[in-house]
């Protein structure tokens, strides 16, 4: 679905690229987690997936699009959307249907599809009952659930979600969390940018940027595995998963727990 060719870009006003001789492939259907510490380069490299930003190097194809021709945009929006940190910034009308319903309008369509796509974002989001109320009666997590399913009303077979849990409080991350998990199930392809490494445990795999670089990728389990990714990339290890490898070290559970309080517990149960 998503191909990056050493993708390198900069800012005028800083001294390094912000990306730097990137590549990677993404497949249909995946969950890609994008982590790194601040400054390496995830936002800028999740801009370039919907072409919210071009490549200045090398060169981004979205479903065999070409993100520096102009001409490939709408294409590439409609197939790629971006749900960014802040709900807030994304909402653009008053009342609920009526935010979902504003991108399909925009794109032309009749009368009835529009309305059997905001009836069916709504369903998947999670949000039919709140279908005709004002957005400002919202919580965070069913404002960024709002988000998601504007989004997923354009037709979108991607979600680019750029630290989308960041301004939720643990509920909200809950509830964003588990509607990610239904939207994998059901073949959605998710890039998910996060510095959270507890929220990366139900992806497919992990991307680790470090200065610009793609530095590792792998799956979750793997990443954990480094021992020193906090002194390397600075990244900070969950505490579920310092937890079980000190019951590991102690002999109580096996390496292939789930560094969750649930896996935890059934493998000390055991």
């Amino acid at each position: 679905m998503i191909s990056l060719r050493g993708v390198g870009y900069s800012y005028s006003d800083t001294g390094r690229p912000a990306l730097e001789d990137v590549s990677l492939e993404v497949r249909q259907g995946e969950w890609i987690a994008l982590v790194g510490s601040n400054g390496s380069g995830k936002s800028t490299l999740a801009k370039h997936l919907n072409a919210l930003l071009v490549p200045m190097q090398g060169a981004c194809f979205i479903s065999g699009l070409d993100s520096r021709d102009e001409n490939n945009l709408w294409k590439i929006r409609e197939t790629v959307s971006m749900v960014f940190q802040n709900p807030e910034n994304q909402i653009v009308s008053t009342v609920v249907e009526d935010d979902v319903a504003f991108g399909p309008e925009n794109l032309g369509l009749s009368a009835e599809e529009i309305r059997s796509r905001v009836d069916k974002a709504l369903r998947t989001c999670g949000l039919t009952e709140k279908t005709d109320k004002a957005v400002y009666t919202l919580s965070g997590g069913q404002k960024q659930r709002l988000a998601i399913a504007g989004a997923l009303a354009m037709g979108a077979r991607c979600l680019v979600l750029d630290e989308p849990t960041a301004m939720l409080d643990p509920a909200g991350r809950a509830e964003v969390i588990a509607l990610l998990r239904e939207l994998h199930g059901k073949g959605i392809t998710l890039v998910q940018v996060t510095h959270r490494l507890e929220e990366i445990l139900d992806a497919d795999r992990v991307l680790v940027l470090d200065q610009g670089h793609l530095v590792w990728e792998g799956t979750p389990a793997g990443l954990f595995r480094i021992g020193d990714i906090d002194k390397r990339w600075g990244l900070e290890v969950p505490a579920m998963v310092k937890l079980r490898e000190r019951l590991v070290t102690a002999g109580l559970v096996g390496r292939d727990t789930a560094p969750t309080a649930e896996g935890i517990g059934e493998a000390l149960c055991l």
